[in-house]
């Protein structure tokens, strides 16, 4: 993984520096999503071996980092793990910016423990006990006498945003429940990957996109008298997967010119193969 990361860098580097000697006059500045942002690096990586020169820089922040840059013109695309807000909607027409909503993927939210864990399976109601600091120690759930570490991206973040609406929240638009004060928020979905390699107390969540053999993915059942779910493809792809949710990307309007030629190059087949060989789900099989 680490070797990937630095791979991918690389590349981004590389597809920066591309963009800036073009003049910009050739390129698609994406941003958004760090749970998209390998997906979009290998999507904009593959365009661009079949598009010579054109180039697209891809960087992470946050999908609310991505919508922002949408909405002040710094991006052309922001890729999303959430919905576009109601406010950011409004403060984007002010600005003229129309957003333009593009689903193309499915992901699986992946809840990891250290393989050296013993619990393997909780239900939606132990999760939120747990993120919300009701249940402190793992002995409370089947595991050893040891005080539960929660690792949570970052408030910016739309994987934040999506695991507590619908695992902390259960869904319900008027909840009030949030994560324990106590939670480490960590500024990507590969530091929440690396800290719990590391810690065997700790337990965490990203896009199943990450999971590696140094983490545990939890099986999930939506109750106690409901089947426990493996997070993966045909999982989420059925339904199945109670912790699953849509990826989008966000332009100004419909697209046009080189942004349209590269978001139907993502919904191809082609694109689509990519969005499988990187762990997430097609939006259509």
């Amino acid at each position: 993984m680490f070797k990937k990361c630095l791979f991918i860098t690389a590349v981004l580097m590389f597809t920066v520096s591309g963009a800036m000697a073009a003049g910009n006059k050739n390129s698609i500045q994406i941003k958004g999503s760090d749970t998209m942002v390998n997906l979009g690096q290998a999507w904009a990586e593959k365009y661009m071996e079949e598009n010579n020169g054109n180039f697209v820089a891809v960087t992470g922040g946050g999908s609310g980092t991505g919508l922002s840059s949408l909405i002040s013109g710094t991006c052309d695309i922001a890729m999303s793990s959430r919905n576009i807000k109601d406010k950011e909607i409004a403060l984007a027409k002010q600005k003229g910016i129309n957003p333009f909503e593009i689903k193309v993927a499915l992901d699986g939210l992946a809840v990891v423990v250290s393989p050296l864990n013993p619990v393997s399976k909780l239900t939606l109601d132990q999760l939120a006990g747990i993120f919300t600091g009701n249940i402190t120690n793992w002995k409370e759930v089947g595991g050893k006498d040891e005080k539960i570490v929660l690792l949570s991206r970052e408030v910016n973040s739309g994987t934040h945003v999506y695991f507590k609406e619908h695992v902390l929240r259960k869904g319900n638009a008027n909840g009030k429940e949030e994560f324990a004060p106590g939670a480490l928020l960590l500024s990507s979905s590969q530091a929440i990957a690396d800290e719990v390699s590391g810690n065997s107390s700790t337990i965490g969540y990203y896009g199943m996109g990450y999971i590696s053999n140094k983490q545990k993915p939890i099986a999930v059942a939506k109750d106690a008298n409901s089947e426990y779910i493996n997070p993966s493809i045909d999982n989420v792809l059925s339904g199945k997967y109670p912790i699953s949710r849509p990826l989008f990307l966000y332009t100004d309007g419909e697209p046009q010119g080189l942004v349209k030629k590269l978001v139907d190059y993502i919904l191809s087949k082609e694109g689509q193969d990519i969005v499988v060989k990187t762990d997430f789900v097609p939006i259509k099989k």
